[in-house]
């Protein structure tokens, strides 16, 4: 029978037991050698390392101490604009004038700034508590910008204060000059309402936009000042933009969080 005769071949030939067992070949010890250090560097970078994230939020460059939206205090005819747009006033000084049933009235600013901008036009009729122009809050021109990030209100609790930022001003190509660089200066401790920003901002577009995915948290970023740069301000290029930049400017930051080990991602 077939499988008798194999069990005779097998008695027959003695065992070979003083040759070697090969268990791997060379190619497969190196691969093994290889895979065994790929894995504790990466155990080591687990336990070591860290991860840096980052949380993308839009905002705008403004004074710290904000705008104010002006109203006018009477009704009537506007027959005379006194101030133009970009001109810093002082403290009570006159805006516009305006005719009405007991004679002409003049609109006085309620705090000193810059007029931003001028919605009253001559001829035209308003009513009592219209908004007539927008005035940013400043005591001089060289009062530094700051910006203020409108965050989520789930995102803004991871929000560190002294955390790095970059900035993206819209007004400034990033590819040419690169980003602006601040920290988070202050982290705002209840979600805004788009009243709120808008009363802050003197802008009720703005109020809007901010609002848009729900009432979100103020943080504010302070702009690291050089003297080396047209701007007055730090960039992440050498010398930035051959050229000022303006408030009311919008801007994207990019706010660096804390590090985190990547075993805390594995660990429950």
């Amino acid at each position: 029978m077939h499988f008798r005769q194999q069990a005779l071949s097998k008695l027959q030939s003695p065992e070979q037991l003083d040759l070697p067992v090969r268990f791997a070949r060379p190619q497969g010890l190196l691969v093994l050698a290889v895979t065994v250090a790929v894995m504790a560097a990466a155990c080591f970078w687990a336990v070591t390392g860290s991860v840096a994230s980052t949380l993308d939020a839009p905002g705008i460059l403004t004074h710290a101490r904000g705008s104010y939206l002006l109203q006018s205090p009477v009704a009537g005819q506007i027959t005379e604009v006194l101030a133009d747009e970009g001109e810093t006033l002082p403290r009570d000084s006159p805006l516009l004038k305006v005719r009405t049933e007991q004679g002409e009235r003049v609109v006085r600013t309620i705090d000193a700034g810059r007029l931003t901008s001028v919605t009253a036009t001559i001829g035209a009729v308003v009513t009592t508590g219209a908004d007539v122009a927008s005035v940013e809050r400043i005591d001089g021109a060289d009062d530094p910008l700051v910006v203020l990030l409108y965050v989520s209100g789930s995102s803004a609790a991871s929000v560190p204060v002294g955390a790095p930022v970059d900035l993206t001003v819209q007004s400034v190509p990033s590819q040419q000059y690169g980003v602006l660089r601040g920290e988070v200066a202050a982290v705002g401790r209840s979600a805004q309402t788009q009243q709120q920003i808008t009363r802050f901002l003197g802008d009720a577009q703005l109020g809007k936009q901010f609002s848009r995915d729900g009432r979100p948290l103020a943080v504010l970023v302070k702009i690291e000042r050089s003297d080396s740069t047209e701007s007055g301000y730090r960039w992440s290029s050498a010398e930035g933009p051959p050229y000022a930049i303006g408030s009311m400017t919008l801007a994207t930051g990019s706010v660096r969080l804390a590090d985190q080990r990547p075993i805390d991602w594995l660990l429950p």
